[in-house]
């Protein structure tokens, strides 16, 4: 062995723990940047491959009533690409009208920007870089900001025609999985389980996302709506996207419908927006998602916030909405798929063990609290009547 190779620990005969930890985070930025370079493929990739997981028991339910097994398969995949078709002309359409609207509130950006930079300069703020930052406000300059969000048309057209080419062939070799899982299953039984479980912990939590982020998308659209916000349309359906970013979202979704809401309405529209995306966001994500999704979701809020981050740079806007599946994904093949990681479990998330035992652990505290406070300690008058009935003697009548 060379006297640059890395030794062997004596007693356990593996490489030392602080040498794994710095190969393993090396080969960890290694993927990475392998990752990002190939984003504009690999996105849209995973993508269809959530999709066709939450697809899958549609068409396996065809099957059981009797539909052929190619026509149920073509049938699952028009209708999903049918859905992401549909959202897409929307989204283009409800674009479309909010860059046509742009230009009639000029005058109101013009005038905004004249008091930031007026602001900015009392601050000492150098006259270039206000210049720069009012010329952002230009209604041409926040049109292409945000055609630049969302890509080109090009790029558009080129990721559908991955994901419906991907889905067909996905969906195809879709009806060997349960084979080819049994196969898996005598020699990698962990694996099995643990993709198993990833696809059903995946489907719900993507389907009641969905659900709920329609939802959230319908009551915001028609709030504003109703409030007279432009481009309410365009602001659901962001809404609607958003509702798949756990954390961040919220706040990228209410950005928009406040700054023209202040455009048209003033301040008492700004805290209307507030308000309703407040209550809105706030009982769906907060409230009803995690009782619905349950345990299907067991990662820790850190990890949930860090994922959000690492799978947008990794991948982009895609990423940013698939980062709690692809969360899964890894720790289903690292974790849960090797017996010897699965004390990572309770570090990596809440699992249903690790709430049993704190609901336990608060329930013995309540208990002992209240037994504590039922035992009465003797009040303070108690106490001076026994000691005046300790001190006094009794009186003797006199002889």
């Amino acid at each position: 062995m060379s006297s640059t190779e890395p030794r062997l620990d004596g007693r356990t005969g593996r490489y030392p723990r602080g040498t794994i930890i710095l190969l393993g985070a090396a080969a960890a930025v290694v993927v990475g940047a392998g990752i990002h370079s190939i984003r504009d493929i690999l996105a849209p990739v995973l993508l269809t491959l959530v999709l066709v997981i939450c697809a899958s028991p549609v068409r396996g339910r065809l099957e059981r009533f009797g539909v052929p097994p190619g026509l149920a398969t073509g049938s699952v995949i028009l209708v999903v690409f049918a859905l992401l078709a549909v959202f897409t002309y929307t989204l283009i359409i409800a674009f479309a009208q909010f860059v046509a609207m742009l230009p009639t509130y000029a005058s109101q950006f013009q005038e905004i920007g004249n008091q930031i930079a007026a602001g900015l300069a009392r601050l000492g703020i150098g006259q270039s870089q206000i210049q720069s930052f009012v010329g952002g406000l230009d209604p041409g300059s926040i049109a292409a900001a945000i055609t630049g969000a969302l890509g080109s048309v090009t790029s558009i057209t080129g990721a559908l025609v991955i994901v419906l080419t991907m889905m067909i062939l996905m969906a195809a070799d879709a009806a060997y999985a349960r084979t080819i899982l049994r196969q898996l299953s005598e020699r990698r039984p962990e694996l099995v389980q643990a993709l198993r479980d990833y696809a059903t912990n995946v489907r719900r939590y993507m389907v009641v996302t969905t659900v709920l982020g329609v939802v959230q998308g319908v009551l915001n659209a028609t709030a504003l709506f109703i409030m007279g916000v432009p481009a309410a349309l365009l602001w659901g359906l962001l809404a609607f996207l958003c509702s798949f970013i756990p954390n961040i979202g919220y706040f990228f979704a209410i950005i928009p419908p406040l700054v023209f809401g202040f455009l048209v309405g003033g301040w008492p529209t700004v805290v209307w927006v507030i308000v309703v995306y407040g209550v809105i966001n706030g009982v769906v994500q907060s409230i009803i998602q995690p009782r619905v999704v349950g345990h299907a979701v067991s990662l820790s809020q850190t990890i949930t916030f860090f994922s959000v981050l690492l799978w947008a740079a990794l991948t982009g806007p895609i990423g940013a909405i698939l980062a709690i599946p692809l969360t899964l994904l890894v720790k289903a093949l690292l974790v849960d798929a090797n017996p010897d990681a699965h004390w990572l479990r309770p570090v990596i998330g809440p699992t249903s063990e690790t709430r049993d035992i704190l609901r336990s652990e608060e329930a013995a505290a309540k208990t002992a609290r209240k037994s504590k406070r039922a035992e009465t300690p003797p009040t303070a008058k108690s106490r001076r009547g026994s000691g005046s009935r300790r001190g006094s003697t009794p009186s003797t009548p006199p002889a």
